[in-house]
């Protein structure tokens, strides 16, 4: 029973991983006009999302199969506990249609059973934090600095603009979206059945496959909400800038990928976003209501998708109801808390309206 639940989790966690992803391949090369249907944008991003995880995402399997805690853990009651606090973080934030890291939701829901077994490899969580500080600021920059460059050039050759040069623009950002799809199978079809990996339900290969399989599906039919969001409402995009934020990002999650280290796909490409928008618009590009809702959602996700694997190891394994009773008064705190902010924000709006 157990074990078909497990894979059932899996499954529905890998399609999510799809719907997430697509927003971190396609997406730019949608938003920029290059690709104007959305649902064949979509299916270009399941065929590189399948190719990736196929071809070359063994890696990162291994990583979070036994890379962050013992592998003598992973039973498969784990493995559904594992699965379900990484998916169901996910889940929400497809609802809310915000693009999201599936490799920190995961490797947060591994960490919240090191933590509740007081067994966790912390120099490699380390290894894999540095990592998601260190990419996203890197594409970032770069993106910035390839978005400075392509505004000179776009001013001072006006034949940039020209309709044969754009077909051609055309063909490479599909081809740059293609490469950055293929590298988020690489990374991120792992996040789904690394875990059933790790407790000896499938081989690397098997794992490699299959997820590729789902994680494709769900790219296809599950992606529109988030495609949406990272390609048409942070910042509308060139060709030649969507480009560059395709490419860089495939050419970081790639190198990545081959070190076993899963990193925030959808990190990547979003800062690389807003690293052009910042050399467009300067500062005003932070300001967007988009920007603050995917900021909070990165911060709070893997904390989230902690405390979901640390409470159920707690409470349906070690049968603590103490860490129910936490659970609870945690909760009514934080309602209660963000209850009082707003009936303070409102008396605060309505005082001011009042001297007026």
């Amino acid at each position: 029973m157990f074990i078909a639940l497990a894979f059932a989790v899996a499954v529905f966690f890998a399609m999510n991983i799809g719907a997430s992803g697509a927003a971190a391949s396609m997406g730019i090369a949608y938003g920029s006009g290059a690709v104007k249907w959305r649902k064949l944008a979509l299916l270009i991003s399941a065929a590189g999302v399948y190719l990736g995880a196929s071809l070359g995402g063994g890696e990162v399997i291994k990583t979070i199969g036994s890379g962050l805690i013992p592998t003598n853990l992973m039973t498969i009651k784990i493995t559904v506990i594992i699965l379900f606090g990484a998916t169901f973080t996910l889940f929400i934030a497809n609802l809310l249609g915000t693009p999201l890291s599936t490799s920190e939701v995961t490797v947060g829901s591994v960490v919240g059973v090191g933590i509740a077994y007081h067994s966790l490899y912390l120099k490699n969580l380390f290894h894999i934090v540095t990592w998601w500080l260190v990419i996203p600021i890197v594409a970032f920059i770069l993106a910035f600095s390839f978005g400075k460059i392509i505004i000179f050039l776009e001013r001072r050759f006006l034949s940039l603009h020209d309709k044969q040069f754009q077909k051609w623009l055309i063909c490479f950002i599909i081809v740059a979206g293609f490469l950055e799809a293929f590298s988020a199978g690489m990374n991120n079809a792992a996040n789904a059945f690394g875990p059933l990996v790790g407790a000896g339900l499938l081989s690397v290969k098997e794992g490699m496959i299959v997820g590729g399989i789902f994680v494709a599906l769900g790219a296809a039919f599950l992606g529109g909400k988030v495609i949406e969001t990272n390609g048409k409402k942070i910042t509308n995009l060139s060709l030649l800038q969507g480009i560059t934020i395709s490419s860089s990002s495939a050419a970081l999650v790639i190198v990545a990928s081959l070190y076993g280290i899963p990193v925030p796909m959808t990190q990547i490409t979003t800062t690389g976003i807003l690293g052009i928008g910042l050399s467009k618009t300067g500062r005003a590009i932070f300001k967007q209501h988009i920007i603050k809702k995917i900021m909070i959602v990165w911060l709070v996700s893997p904390m989230f998708s902690l405390v979901i694997s640390y409470s159920l190891v707690k409470i349906l394994l070690d049968k603590d109801l103490y860490t129910l009773f936490v659970l609870v008064s945690m909760l009514v705190a934080v309602t209660g808390t963000m209850h009082l902010m707003r009936v303070t924000k409102n008396e605060k709006f309505k005082t001011g309206e009042d001297r007026k």
